[in-house]
């Protein structure tokens, strides 16, 4: 059966989308990141939590799988359709696809190839438009002339509940976690683990990780409010927007700890050092927790840095591990 949309997000709702995404996103573990850590102002340990190890390569299942179960036959005939850079929409398409109903997603012009493949290959359709236009859909919660249930992929609360599982999850493996550094795209990771992390542990710092060429939540907690700034699009492509959206502005000045802001080069560091070092694979928005992590803006103690997706175009990874030129 499902159940009716909430406006505040609260730790009951987490917990109960937790048993709803059950099946549908894995238990992602916690690992150590196996670099020492001996310099000034470095953490005293750094975690990985490995949402690239998703079925769909990012965390984005958890809020896909918990909106589309909430959601009723009625709002589920005539499909389902998002916006996003290309994680949320496989999510919604995994989802979609084990549901039987149709899916489309609204992507921006510079979304990777390997991305909208993905999209297609679970039986998704993709409409690509102008980054301005997407950020309207992203805005305005609609797409003009598409029909079928929207899943907005930050602030719809049940997205953010999915989210939120990630917290719950980081507290059972490491309950005495000093701070969490979360990428920031739009903010519904990283409030909805906050919410959990400040119900459970709050002394824990959630912190928001952004590269310096879409910094839009660095720019609105200086400025106190929302604020345009320019949008460079990078590899570094899920995460950063020209602005925080006005409807997440509340919720991530309430709930976050700050923003570490940190170079493309020092993403590409860190991209090639998870390879190296953990043998793992993380797209440029994932590494950017870890970026920020070693460069000590997390402070001192045990850090954990979510990899938030692994969903990198192998060229670009190619040319990242073969170089240490920003890319």
């Amino acid at each position: 059966m499902s159940e009716p949309m909430f406006a505040d997000l609260t730790l009951a709702h987490i917990e109960a989308a937790r048993d709803r995404v059950r099946g549908a996103a894995v238990r992602t573990p916690l690992v150590r990141l196996h670099v020492p850590l001996d310099y000034d102002g470095a953490p005293q340990e750094i975690w990985l939590k490995l949402e690239n190890l998703q079925p769909i390569g990012a965390f984005k299942i958890r809020g896909a799988a918990n909106a589309i179960a909430m959601a009723t036959e009625a709002e589920l005939a005539r499909g389902v359709y998002t916006c996003s850079a290309g994680n949320m929409a496989q999510g919604v398409a995994w989802m979609a696809r084990e549901r039987g109903v149709p899916c489309t997603a609204v992507v921006p012009d510079h979304a990777p190839q390997t991305k909208l493949d993905a999209i297609r290959r679970l039986g998704g359709d993709v409409i690509r438009v102008p980054f301005a236009e997407w950020w309207q859909v992203m805005t305005s919660h609609r797409y003009e002339g598409m029909d079928g249930l929207f899943i907005h992929p930050v602030s719809d609360p049940r997205v953010m509940a999915g989210n939120g599982t990630i917290g719950l999850e980081i507290l059972e493996d490491l309950p005495d976690v000093d701070a969490v550094v979360v990428p920031y795209g739009g903010g519904g990771l990283a409030c909805g683990i906050a919410t959990a992390l400040r119900a459970l542990r709050p002394g824990a710092k959630t912190l928001a990780s952004e590269v310096e060429t879409s910094a839009a939540l660095a720019a609105a907690l200086q400025a106190g409010e929302p604020t345009t700034i320019t949008y460079t699009p990078s590899f570094v492509d899920g995460i950063g927007s020209s602005r925080v959206l006005d409807d997440m502005w509340p919720r991530a000045k309430a709930l976050l700890d700050g923003s570490c802001v940190v170079s493309l080069h020092d993403v590409a560091a860190a991209v090639r050092l998870l390879v190296e070092r953990n043998r793992v694979v993380s797209e440029g928005a994932g590494a950017s927790s870890v970026a920020a992590a070693l460069a000590g803006m997390a402070g001192t103690g045990k850090v954990v840095c979510v990899l938030s997706g692994g969903n990198i175009d192998r060229h670009t990874l190619s040319g990242i591990l073969t170089s240490d030129a920003t890319m």
